[in-house]
């Protein structure tokens, strides 16, 4: 009883924080703007347009995955790796950051892989993508600098001023959303360590975590990095696009925005929902669209990005049900 109850917690309580955020932020939005926009306003050729990048970045990350395996002498297919991919996608929705347990699951399944050995090559994975996120993160604040002191300037806003902006409710979902990553960070700790119990399964997680020390091609392992973030950027860019006002905003802009969205969908809300609405709508106003056309951009990006992943999953699990009547 008491584990049905950790589970249902587990799934209800992300579920809860994000309606909790959203429903903060569009309690005085114009709904039918929202509508005017999906039926006329928007320009949906470039929202096509940004769509194969959506898919791009999760099979570069699962060419990426094959090429940390090589070094463990495992060669999966590459199909069961973009399968497995797409559905962690999917299945994080329901529950946050299941997915990564979840891609392992399925390639050991499918492709006769230790599960453990998996899972330390996803850590290893991760601590790459961080590192470029923080990296790109610097680079943006340096060069973002000069932007926002003139933005401050021209507009004869200081930044107690626009801090000010912010309600007190804006603060409180900051810090609920600031402690609910910590929380996170803690529970994925503790399963770290339930998994690495053994000496044998800690010896095959940290062989798994030291792959990419091994690397036959490193080369190709950052191109495939590379590739995983431009093509996330371009998904997110090309939807400034679809707008009147932030198509004219500029490269820049979005990867201000595309930074703090990253860091956004660390916490654990089904992709980010919420928090990454929260913190892409404020770096929008910062850059002078107004507050309820911000609001209705992150709503129409996210719910399309969001149901790309949903056919990406649906067709994971048509392909892998594929694949298990041929092996039978």
């Amino acid at each position: 009883m008491k584990k049905a109850a950790k589970h249902i917690l587990r799934i209800a309580l992300p579920l809860i924080l994000a309606a909790v955020i959203l429903h903060w932020m569009y309690q005085g939005v114009d709904w039918s703007a929202v509508w005017r926009a999906l039926d006329s306003d928007m320009n949906w050729t470039w929202m096509l347009l940004s769509m194969p990048f959506g898919i791009s970045a999760q099979m570069f990350r699962a060419l990426r995955w094959k090429v940390a395996l090589k070094p463990l002498g495992e060669n999966p297919r590459l199909s069961t790796c973009c399968n497995s991919i797409f559905l962690s996608y999917a299945s994080s929705l329901a529950i946050p950051r299941v997915g990564e347990v979840l891609r392992c699951g399925v390639l050991s399944k499918y492709e006769d892989i230790s599960f453990t050995k998996l899972v330390g090559s996803v850590v290893s994975e991760r601590i790459v993508d961080m590192s470029m996120v923080f990296l790109f993160s610097l680079l943006t604040a340096l060069t973002q600098i000069p932007v926002f002191l003139n933005f401050f300037h021209e507009t004869g806003i200081d930044l107690g001023g626009f801090l000010s902006r912010f309600s007190t409710s804006g603060y409180i979902v900051t810090a609920i959303c600031t402690l609910a990553a910590c929380i996170l960070m803690y529970f994925l700790a503790q399963k770290l360590n339930l998994i690495s119990r053994t000496k044998a399964k800690f010896a095959k997680l940290i062989e798994g975590m030291t792959s990419i020390t091994h690397l036959k091609n490193p080369w190709l392992f950052l191109l495939y990095s590379c590739g995983i973030w431009a093509s996330y950027y371009m998904h997110f860019y090309l939807a400034f696009y679809c707008f009147d006002y932030t198509a004219q905003l500029g490269p820049v802009a979005a990867l201000v925005a595309f930074v703090v969205g990253c860091f956004a969908v660390l916490v654990p809300t089904p992709n980010g929902a919420g928090p990454w609405h929260f913190v892409v709508k404020t770096v929008l106003v910062l850059y002078g669209v107004q507050d309820q056309d911000a609001a209705v951009f992150a709503l129409i990006v996210h719910t399309l990005q969001t149901l790309l992943t949903v056919v990406l999953g649906l067709y994971a699990l048509a392909s892998l049900a594929l694949t298990k009547m041929i092996q039978k």
